[in-house]
Order: C-alpha cells, then sequence, then structure tokens
C-alpha cells in the first residue's frame, strides 16, 4: 500500500514539474479554446506578456510531453500548432479546476482586463443553445482591456458554440456586434449582472442587425440559471 502511495504521488509530483509553470496550461487551454495556432497567433493571444524566446522553449516541452503536436505533412515553420491526444485528454481536469475556482476562488474583476479570453470562456459556456437561431449567426466580439481582444462566436441552434480568432465572412445579416470593455462584459458573463444593466448605463454597446441586437441577450444563461459545465467548446477556425 505504501508503495502505491509513493507511486502516485510520484506521478502527481511529475505533473506539476512539468505544467506547473506560468504559461504550459495557459497554452493548452488556448488550442483548446481556438483551436490550431501558428506560433505569432499563439504569441498575441495569450495574457501577458510572453518572450518568443519562452514561448518556444515552453512549446518544445509540451511537443516533447506529447500534449502539442504540429502536421508533420507541413513545413515546420508554418505548420501550426494542435493539442495531441494527450493535450485532449488533459482538458477534463482543466475543466475541473475551472469549475473550482468558479465556486472557491474570490472574483477579481481585474483578472478579466488582464486576459479578456476568460470572458470568452464564460460566454461560451453560458450559451442557451435550445434559445440561438435555426441559422448560424455571428456574434463579433471587441472586448477592450489590457490586452484588448477581438474575436467571433459562431451560433447555431442545438450546436455547440466555435470561436474563431479570424472573421468567418458569412453574410452581413447574420452579424451581431458587442463592444464593451472586459470589466463591464466581466460580470455578464459571470452571470452576476444582465445584459439589460450594461445596454441601460451604456457600458456595454450591441448594434448590427435590429432583430438579432433584441434577441442576442436571450441566447445566453441569465443570472437565475447556471452556467453549463459539461461539453467540450470546439474549436475554431484560426490563422
Amino acid at each position: 500500500m505504501g508503495s502505491s502511495a509513493s507511486n502516485d504521488y510520484c506521478a502527481f509530483t511529475k505533473a506539476v514539474e512539468y505544467l506547473g509553470d506560468r504559461w504550459s496550461l495557459l497554452i493548452v487551454r488556448e488550442l483548446f479554446m481556438f483551436g490550431p495556432q501558428g506560433f505569432s497567433t499563439l504569441a498575441a493571444g495569450l495574457p501577458g506578456n510572453i518572450s518568443r524566446s519562452v514561448l518556444a522553449e515552453r512549446l518544445r516541452k509540451l511537443e516533447q510531453l506529447g500534449l502539442v503536436t504540429r502536421d508533420p505533412t507541413a513545413m515546420a515553420r508554418v505548420a501550426p500548432y494542435r493539442l495531441a491526444p494527450a493535450g485532449e485528454q488533459l482538458m477534463p481536469t482543466l475543466k475541473s479546476l475551472w469549475n473550482w475556482a468558479e465556486h472557491w476562488v474570490p472574483q477579481d474583476p481585474t483578472m478579466a482586463q488582464r486576459d479578456p479570453s476568460v470572458i470568452l470562456w464564460w460566454l461560451t459556456n453560458r450559451v442557451d443553445r435550445a434559445a440561438v437561431p435555426e441559422r448560424q449567426v455571428v456574434v463579433e466580439l471587441a472586448i477592450d482591456g489590457v490586452d484588448a481582444s477581438q474575436c467571433w462566436l459562431l451560433l447555431t441552434h442545438d450546436a455547440e458554440p466555435t470561436l474563431c480568432l479570424e472573421d468567418p465572412m458569412l453574410a452581413p445579416d447574420r452579424y451581431v456586434y458587442v463592444e464593451a470593455d472586459a470589466g463591464a462584459l466581466f460580470p455578464i458573463a459571470r452571470g452576476t449582472r444582465s445584459w439589460a444593466d450594461g445596454l441601460a448605463d451604456r457600458s456595454v454597446e450591441i448594434y448590427g442587425e435590429p432583430d438579432l441586437v433584441a434577441a442576442l441577450p436571450g441566447w445566453f444563461l441569465g443570472t437565475e440559471r447556471p452556467m453549463r459545465t459539461t461539453g467540450a467548446v470546439p474549436a475554431g477556425a484560426v490563422a
């Protein structure tokens, strides 16, 4: 029994040693949320300032661990990084950690300012898939913060939402635009404030097709309904 406990502890210690730095799990999260990405796209999307040398070193380590891979048929310098099967199998663990943090880590609005991508995670998991239109629509999000963020959220009735780092180029009448500071969108994404409140004080602006503008608040679970905690966020189309 003692030997088994020792082996378990050793495995846990190895995991912390390899993945417990500031950037490794953030890189895995970024590839999970947005799909395959090139080096420069990853560098621009990660919160805070990561040097290119540090990012290169972390990616090499993640490749050696079998969490990240590149398309062997593409040129090495242009092949995007993507999650390998081992990296995909890590996601339930990361989502459990996220859910734990939702319950136990104090809310910190400044975190959304530093890393607007956390807002995308919360918003995506607050989508009410039964309420979105039958025809695919695009929510273009422009989030201001320390690291300003722009992305596109594709929504289709009863389908998992998809995050994109590039404009999917759908017909103009299928777009609705959201502009807000990260601090203003943070409580809406967390479900502690309503879209109506943000629109009333003009901290959030929604524009585009009138029917879509009017319907958008109903596409997300409100303050009285809990956020979904199951299901993966599919990768979107990225550069």
